[in-house]
């Protein structure tokens, strides 16, 4: 059992949207250091750091890397690699070596320069890597390809709505525009959403994340040392995880995913159900993607969640709000950092004090992370204060 076994201390994302002066170590080295003033800690008070992966930077170790760049030597380092969902699994990872003595304080930073570190091609090829080498590879699918392949599955068994998915992007966007690092500030419309270019039907330009320059970063330690940090911290509450698959070829189902059990694991640790949550930030690459989760996390009703996103609960005055950030759809997708950004929003709401943009009711957190294409699931419940 992990609940109340470790808080985060700090948060901090670096600049967000094109930052050409800065590479993805710069990105990721910024974050970290607002996250340890976030804290009230030194670089010199960290002796553990995971982090995820890069396909911008030539580093095939990038943990080492990232310790060298940061001028730490480390008693516990590792980079992660399950795809957007690598922070998730950081924390798992984090809060298991805080727990058991291995570090008394792990910096998780994830994130890299995707919007400028990359041409266009050299994107493209980086997004072959998530298909099978064999048998998916060849026929020329990218990651939009195959969501979309969830996406129509989705719309086929359950009634699903073109208009559902847009309502999912307009939200987003509506929350986006109102944080302050965000590099969005025009509102859309569903109607916006429908017109946009299409990219692998029927999902649409505006129903996809957009690549960015970003990092962002969090800090684990124990609770004893919740007095003498600058800010408030989170609590640990719950979290699970669950591995389906790897390729969606060989996927158990296209309708059914890990949420679902990794949602269980967590609330079980932690004590509440879905009806407990106060607000929550969801994973969501495409459209489709929070939709999924809400259901499987009992979030919504199986075939309500998109009603859910469409009906305005998941605004942040609503009943429940989701991605009060923006998410990947509208703040920052970065290779890993995308998941990053969902536990930093959900420390800062714990908190209180972000003005207009703050949940009413923010004491009980959900945060999803998926990886691959819906392979890896990482779900953690966070409280304002301990269990």
């Amino acid at each position: 059992m992990l609940r109340n076994k470790v808080i985060i201390a700090g948060v901090g994302d670096s600049d967000i949207g094109k930052v050409p002066d800065m590479s993805g170590l710069a990105l990721n080295a910024q974050a970290a250091k607002r996250a340890l003033d976030d804290a009230g800690m030194r670089m010199k008070d960290v002796d553990g750091l995971l982090t995820a992966y890069s396909l911008t930077e030539p580093y095939f170790m990038l943990g080492t890397v990232l310790a060298e760049y940061l001028g730490l030597q480390p008693t516990y380092c590792a980079s992660l690699v399950v795809g957007g969902g690598t922070p998730g699994a950081a924390l798992h990872h984090a809060a298991m070596a805080v727990t058991t003595g291995q570090a008394k304080v792990v910096l998780v930073t994830c994130g890299e320069n995707r919007a400028t570190g990359q041409s266009r091609d050299e994107a493209v090829n980086a997004l072959t890597q998530v298909g099978h080498p064999y048998f998916e590879n060849p026929y020329g699918p990218l990651v939009p390809a195959f969501y979309a392949m969830v996406t129509q599955r989705y719309m086929h068994e359950f009634g699903t709505q073109r208009e559902d998915l847009a309502h999912v992007a307009v939200r987003a966007r509506h929350h986006a525009v109102r944080h302050p690092n965000s590099p969005m500030k025009s509102e859309i419309t569903v109607d916006d959403v429908l017109a946009s270019k299409p990219i692998a039907e029927p999902l649409n330009m505006l129903d996809c994340c957009f690549i960015s320059d970003a990092a962002g970063a969090f800090i684990v330690t124990t609770p004893d040392r919740a007095a003498d940090l600058a800010n408030r911290p989170a609590w640990l509450w719950g979290i699970g995880e669950c591995h389906t698959h790897e390729h969606i070829t060989l996927a158990p189902s296209l309708t059914e995913f890990g949420a679902v059990q990794s949602g269980s694991q967590a609330y079980e640790m932690a004590g509440v159900g879905p009806k407990d949550i106060d607000f929550a930030e969801l994973y969501h690459c495409f459209t489709i993607v929070p939709i999924i989760e809400a259901e499987e996390l009992g979030l919504a009703e199986r075939v309500s969640g998109g009603e859910l996103f469409a009906s305005g609960e998941t605004a942040i005055e609503g009943r429940l709000p989701i991605n009060t950030h923006g998410g990947l759809l509208s703040y920052a997708q970065a290779g890993a950092s995308g998941g990053i950004h969902g536990i930093v929003e959900a420390v800062r709401q714990l908190r209180g004090g972000e003005s207009a943009r703050q949940v009413p009711k923010h004491d009980i957190a959900l945060i999803h992370n998926e990886g691959g294409v819906l392979s890896w699931h990482c779900t953690m419940i966070l409280g304002r204060d301990k269990r």
